[in-house]
């Protein structure tokens, strides 16, 4: 497994678009085969701050998603929405094992 943690901060008049354009985001690449999740969490005690939980089976997926129609249009649909530029912290799977992972729900 390879899990990346992205963290957004956005523009408060632009949180619902964001939040909008991320689920659809999402939602698509759950149909990713090397994709196992891919959760979006937005901070409760600031709403303009998200992190996109990102578990893919192998790292040449993530690559793969990168390619992928859906992500052009998030990334190019939530460019001016940011706050900030976003920033990524990549991890190894430690517990459940990989195996563990089984299919997301979509």
């Amino acid at each position: 497994m390879f899990i990346v943690h992205v963290h957004v901060h956005v523009k408060p008049e632009c949180v619902e678009a964001f939040r909008q354009a991320t689920i659809e985001n999402s939602r698509d690449s759950l149909a990713e085969p090397g994709i196992a999740r891919f959760d979006v969490v937005q901070q409760q005690d600031d709403p303009t701050r998200f992190v996109l939980v990102e578990a893919y089976r192998k790292p040449a997926a993530a690559a793969a998603h990168k390619d992928t129609p859906h992500y052009a249009r998030w990334r190019d649909a939530v460019a001016d929405m940011m706050a900030e530029a976003r920033t990524s912290v990549k991890y190894v799977n430690v517990c459940p094992g990989d195996d563990g992972w089984a299919a997301a729900v979509r």
